[in-house]
């Protein structure tokens, strides 16, 4: 359960674009006057992206300054999105996750250096060297959902055992703990560790000890039998035009990846408790929000269900969310107090963008990034890139193209590549525009110009050189 991007990490590697008009308030804006502009991003968005629905909530300071519905939940109904319309969470879900996670180390149940096999006799010898934690961080080296992983029928009905057999399955793509690639499977694991150790299903778990404590009221499991109120339909785009979200069997849609109910007014309610440190000890917070260690000793920026990144001088926790019609987002900007959620009904919605340029306009110490070439240290990475947008656009990008994220390197992926640099046409210039270190890998950041449009490319690769991630954006 990823975010709608072209790539195959939900995780923040692009910042901001922006509405340079919209974005450029004065130091001495009045908070009535940003909120305006806020609400004007909101409503230019939709229009862009076509979004049927949405919900936003701005936290500043412990206050709620907005907390509003738009669009439309339902369209052949005709029901408005309000602040109790319930949305699918996709993998913002996951920190919640990882809340039922500690919640049972806290009790001593289990331990984050816990071998996964003591849990998962099923596992293969090879996997006596994942641990718990290395599920949490998306660095046990088990692949995303792909062909080889789960059947690619996602209408068929398994059962939580089954699908955990079928991960267990599946090969590692590298030592524990020696890399960090965004894994859905592994938060499946962690599901079923925490029903195996509980004996509750982990929503269970969740519902009685986060959910209802924090005033979490309509927060919940997926269930398409059950009548559930104000809950939003998802939607897709299908050639441009909106179709309803596609159907997976409902016993499919119960995994500890991303799959609960949630609504803005939840999640008010989750960020409140985050701030005041409830559910957990301190101790524990810190450890969720810590970025987790690699082998090489060196750091990735994220921890236990966030993605825990520096920007503008301040730690930021984050994390996205895409999932059969729903795209999600949560940002809290530590150094300003600040928090933004956004809950939208469509598969291919950016909340993310939306947060982003909202936090721009509502605060002047959050600016949206400029652009500028850089010197290139490493042109022949430059030139690998170049080779790649050709491939994708004329022959299609495998797995060999892109190494280190086979793991989720599923033929939709491929075709989504070669839609997106199709329709952009030749590529006329790359320039480079900035770089930095992500764990033992490198982040390159390049302006393209095609044919048809300009686009901002990222670019990873390890340290051998090998890609890791291609990412390809609109740019401000």
């Amino acid at each position: 359960m990823t975010s709608k991007t072209v790539s195959v990490r939900a995780l923040w590697v692009t910042f901001a674009l922006a509405y340079t008009s919209l974005a450029g308030a004065r130091p001495e804006a009045s908070h009535t006057a940003r909120l305006a502009r806020a609400d004007a991003v909101v409503r230019a968005e939709m229009r862009i992206e076509q979004i049927p629905g949405l919900a936003i909530a701005i936290v500043d300071r412990g206050k709620v300054v907005l907390a509003r519905g738009y669009g439309y939940a339902n369209i052949e109904h005709s029901a408005p999105v309000t602040v109790d319309t319930v949305f699918q969470s996709a993998s913002v879900g996951k920190q919640f996750t990882a809340a039922a996670v500690m919640l049972l180390v806290e009790d001593g149940r289990l331990s984050l250096d816990d071998p996964v096999t003591r849990y998962l006799p099923e596992a293969p010898p090879e996997w006596s060297a994942i641990r718990i934690r290395h599920l949490l961080t998306h660095t046990a080296g088990i692949p995303d959902y792909r062909t080889e992983v789960l059947p690619a029928d996602s209408r068929r009905s398994y059962t939580e055992k089954e699908l955990v057999q079928m991960v267990c399955a599946s090969k590692l793509e590298f030592p524990p703990g020696a890399r960090y690639s965004y894994s859905n499977p592994g938060y499946l694991l962690l599901g079923a560790i925490i029903g195996r150790v509980d004996g509750r299903h982990y929503s269970d778990v969740l519902g009685e000890r986060v959910f209802r404590p924090l005033g979490m009221k309509s927060a919940r499991e997926i269930d398409d039998a059950d009548i559930i109120m104000h809950r939003a339909a998802g939607y897709r785009l299908r050639k441009g035009l909106l179709a309803n979200q596609e159907w997976i069997a409902p016993e499919n849609n119960k995994t500890a990846d991303g799959s609960l109910y949630l609504s803005i007014s939840d999640m008010i309610a989750w960020d409140r408790g985050l701030r005041e440190g409830k559910i957990l000890s301190a101790e524990s917070w810190r450890s969720v929000f810590a970025p987790v260690r690699l082998n090489s000793g060196r750091t990735y920026p994220y921890g236990f269900g966030w993605s825990v990144e520096e920007f503008a001088g301040q730690t930021v926790q984050s994390h996205s969310g895409g999932s059969q019609g729903f795209a999600t987002y949560i940002s809290r900007y530590l150094g300003d107090d600040l928090s933004i959620i956004v809950l939208t009904n469509l598969a291919q919605g950016d909340p993310v963008r939306i947060a982003r340029r909202v936090a721009a306009v509502l605060s002047d110490r959050l600016p949206l990034p400029i652009r500028t070439p850089i010197a290139d240290s490493e042109p022949a990475r430059r030139v690998e890139l170049e080779r790649l947008l050709r491939v994708g656009r004329a022959e299609g990008l495998t797995a060999a193209d892109l190494p280190h994220v086979r793991g989720g390197f599923a033929p939709d992926v491929a075709a989504q590549y070669r839609s997106t640099l199709a329709e952009l046409g030749d590529l006329k210039s790359l320039a480079l525009v900035a770089r930095r270190t992500l764990g033992d890998d490198e982040y390159s950041e390049y302006l393209a110009a095609f044919a048809k449009g300009q686009r901002v490319v990222a670019y990873t690769v390890d340290p051998q050189g090998r890609a890791s991630d291609l990412d390809i954006s609109e740019p401000d």
